[in-house]
């Protein structure tokens, strides 16, 4: 039943959004945003990163402001999601152009995939004409958002409760194949001496990141250590060599369901790359605001009312 009424609030946004939505509003919007993410991409790689998972996490409009708990600061993202700054450069620029008119909602959701073709990765149509709220639910971040640590079944739980199915949550999680990840997350990893990752790769991954609980939290390694600024299927051959360095990503190739589908996208990026493209799509569509739903903000950092 609750897969039944995801799919029907998918087709119904697959609707009221359109790939030309700002065509005849504001023409330049799709050169703007491309610009200004391939120049923040030449200026640092990782950020093709970051910007893919601020469309992921869905916490790019919000700061905490007395009236709204915003996500930033929920576990998940705290820091950790970044980007924040290019989105709100983007969006100044959108605003001389043509004033309230490109939510920030789409700003991010094209620029998600302007950082997937700076890298060389896939690319896809984005559908436009979301709104942005006005409000922000860290209590929902933190029980919504995948955890570092969580297991293959909440993973799969997860992506379920917003209509994504297992396939869909592998190949998203294949945007790992770029980006850093903070020693916080996966020194329990590295340390637990477990037989689900490889000796030589934990030790390597040992000498930035300390045993000790609060020393060097902050420290980053790559999610690939072997093409870390290349969107490619080599973390899929990571993982099968017991090489991923957060355990959500392990979990993904450890003798369950999802083994298979990273043992194919392993062999044949093709398929990977195809499957991450439709998986952004579906992803964009669920339940966004549209017509008169929200507002379109003029500063993406805080609702009108106190911009």
């Amino acid at each position: 039943m609750l897969l039944s009424a995801l799919l029907l609030l998918i087709s119904t946004a697959e609707a009221q959004l359109s790939s030309n939505f700002y065509d005849s509003t504001c023409p330049n919007a799709l050169t703007t945003i491309r610009a200004g993410i391939q120049a923040a991409v030449r200026t640092e790689q990782r950020m093709a990163a970051s910007l893919i998972r601020l469309h992921f996490h869905d916490c790019f409009v919000q700061d905490d402001t007395p009236s709204i708990t915003g996500e930033k600061t929920a576990r998940p993202n705290a820091n950790s999601v970044r980007g924040y700054e290019v989105i709100d450069d983007v969006k100044s620029q959108l605003e001389s152009q043509c004033p309230g008119i490109v939510s920030c909602a789409d700003i991010v959701a094209v620029a998600a995939r302007d950082a997937s073709e700076a890298v060389n990765g896939p690319t896809w149509t984005v559908n436009l004409g979301r709104r942005d709220s006005t409000g922000a639910s860290r209590a929902g971040a933190e029980s919504d958002l995948p955890g570092f640590n969580d297991p293959l079944d909440r993973l799969v739980e997860r992506f379920d409760t917003k209509g994504l199915s297992a396939r869909d949550m592998v190949a998203l999680s294949g945007s790992h194949t770029i980006g850093q990840a903070r020693c916080a997350t996966f020194r329990g990893r590295i340390y637990n001496n477990g037989s689900d990752i490889d000796a030589d790769f934990a030790a390597t991954r040992r000498g930035q990141c300390p045993s000790v609980a609060g020393d060097g939290n902050n420290n980053l390694a790559p999610l690939d250590l072997v093409t870390p600024n290349s969107f490619d299927n080599n973390y899929f051959r990571n993982l099968m060599e017991r090489r991923g360095l957060l355990q959500s990503d392990q979990v993904l190739f450890s003798g369950g369901s999802t083994d298979s589908i990273v043992d194919e996208y392993s062999r044949d990026s093709g398929a990977f790359n195809s499957d991450f493209a439709a998986a952004m799509i579906r992803m964009g569509d669920i339940e966004p605001l549209t017509g008169s739903q929200g507002e379109v903000r003029r500063v993406c950092t805080a609702v009108n009312a106190a911009a």
